[in-house]
């Protein structure tokens, strides 16, 4: 192999055309060699690329050179800079925003007297982060962007849940879809977190309350709660944290939604029960509808959410057990069993049992019949209510005045009672419930729509039982 070692190699006449190899012919240049350009190259590729100039461009305007790029920093103001007057074919220039601002203070891309992408306008950059590379073409396109960049293009960027159904209200940052009835919660997109930190989550908080157990007449026995069930990941309820579950995974379908109706309360007359409550469902969670009260004419009480209030202790008539079927967190509590009361022949009716407590028991010699249980408190909607409160049991004593026993909080229905007691009050809930009636005969109080109490017992003789109340489903997720 031959090798020629020269310092410069010129042209035999001035201004000349030196011409390297023939056609075909192959030139190596090794590993580590250097080649460097100070004149102008034509033919090797040079349209296309730039020389970037890392210190951040901040007068305004300024105007650009070929063959250079520029990180413009607009932050605080909008900034100029205009493309070179008078470019040949092959120009190039290129900008991008330094700073992450060109949204809030565009970047303007003067076109110095030539066409941008066909158009006499100047070219804006308006979007986060973006940035683009122009290549002067011709007079009728003048600069033509080739590349442009922004981190929204190669990296994946938050998405939310959006969803539909039911009535649909926001608190802050998120969406709430309340059923009070049936209905189809519809997701059509997920969020994708963990995978973007930024991410909206892809699972949803829920409280889904079951229809509440109907109230029995005839020195009848409250109705149990329906069910409560709730999770909290998006929010603070003032509930106890121990009867909490955890939010709900969704994925891209529909979910149909049941929201049980309450039981209805029974007659006055033999038989004299109520009905259980209708169980509320929502994707994998269910609760399930209140027990209904019993009397004291064999009539046992309903296990269910919450279980319903017994007619009596002597007989042996029980009241219902809550939980049923168990789940975890427990999603309700017991009745309680009524008693005789201290005159032969007058019974004292015991209470269905709440979300947070199990219908009152009563101490004997009582003149009232028992309590609902108390329900919980919840705010997933924004709003603070109760739900899921027992109903009250009725009272009857034969001669003597009886009073009849308070729903719990959570719409529970009041009792009514036997003769000039006092008949039972209505629980406070996102619709309170109904109060007992005062006199013999005389109706137990129906429980608050929506929110799964029980209903009140009703008193001998012919008094009829109050309905429970129908349940509800709230779903809860971060939409923005």
């Amino acid at each position: 192999m031959s090798e020629i070692k020269v310092n410069k190699i010129s042209p035999r006449t001035a201004c000349g055309t030196t011409t390297l190899g023939d056609s075909g012919d192959t030139f190596t240049i090794p590993a580590g060699v250097s080649i460097t350009n100070n004149g102008t190259a034509s033919g090797f590729g040079a349209t296309g690329s730039v020389d970037w100039i890392t210190t951040p461009v901040t007068s305004t305007p300024t105007t650009g050179v070929s063959g250079k790029g520029y990180f413009v920093n607009s932050t605080g103001a909008i900034k100029t800079i205009n493309l070179p007057a008078s470019p040949s074919a092959g120009d190039i220039m290129a900008v991008v925003d330094y700073a992450g601002t060109a949204q809030s203070y565009n970047i303007t891309i003067g076109r110095n007297g030539s066409n941008i992408n066909g158009a006499a306008s100047n070219l804006t950059i308006s979007k986060n982060n973006s940035g683009v590379v122009l290549v002067y073409v011709d007079g009728t396109q003048g600069w033509k962007g080739t590349e442009t960049a922004n981190l929204n293009d190669i990296e994946a960027q938050p998405e939310f849940i959006v969803a539909c159904g039911g009535t649909v209200s926001t608190s802050g940052d998120y969406k709430i879809h309340t059923f009070t009835g049936p209905g189809t919660f519809t997701v059509t997109q997920i969020g994708n977190s963990p995978s973007v930190p930024s991410g909206g989550p892809s699972s949803v908080d829920y409280l889904v309350v079951a229809g509440g157990g109907g109230a029995s007449g005839h020195f009848g026995a409250g109705g149990g709660a329906g069910g409560f069930r709730y999770s909290e990941d998006t929010y603070c309820s003032p509930a106890p944290a121990p009867s909490k579950g955890t939010a709900l995974p969704v994925t891209a379908q529909a979910y149909p939604i049941t929201v049980g109706s309450g039981g209805a309360g029974g007659p006055g007359s033999n038989p004299s029960e109520g009905v259980n409550g209708v169980n509320s469902i929502f994707s994998s969670i269910t609760s399930t509808g209140g027990g209904r009260g019993g009397d004291d004419n064999n009539s046992t009480a309903g296990s269910g959410g919450s279980g319903g209030g017994g007619g009596n202790a002597s007989p042996g008539f029980p009241f219902g057990a809550g939980n049923t079927p168990p789940v975890s967190p427990p999603q309700g509590n017991p009745g309680s069993n009524g008693q005789p009361a201290p005159v032969s022949g007058s019974w004292l009716g015991g209470a269905g049992g709440g979300a947070a407590a199990a219908g009152e028991t009563l101490s004997a010699p009582s003149t009232c019949g028992a309590d609902g249980g108390a329900g919980y408190e919840n705010n997933i909607d924004g709003t603070t209510n109760f739900y899921a409160g027992g109903g009250g049991g009725s009272g009857g004593i034969s001669g003597q005045p009886a009073g009849g026993g308070n729903g719990g909080n959570g719409g529970g229905g009041g009792a009514s009672n036997q003769g000039n007691g006092p008949a039972g009050t209505g629980g406070p809930g996102r619709n309170n419930g109904g109060n007992g009636t005062q006199g013999a005969g005389q109706a137990g109080g129906a429980a608050g729509a929506n929110t799964g109490g029980g209903g009140g017992g009703a008193s001998h003789p012919c008094g009829t039982g109050g309905a429970g109340g129908s349940g509800i489903v709230i779903i809860r997720y971060k939409f923005q």
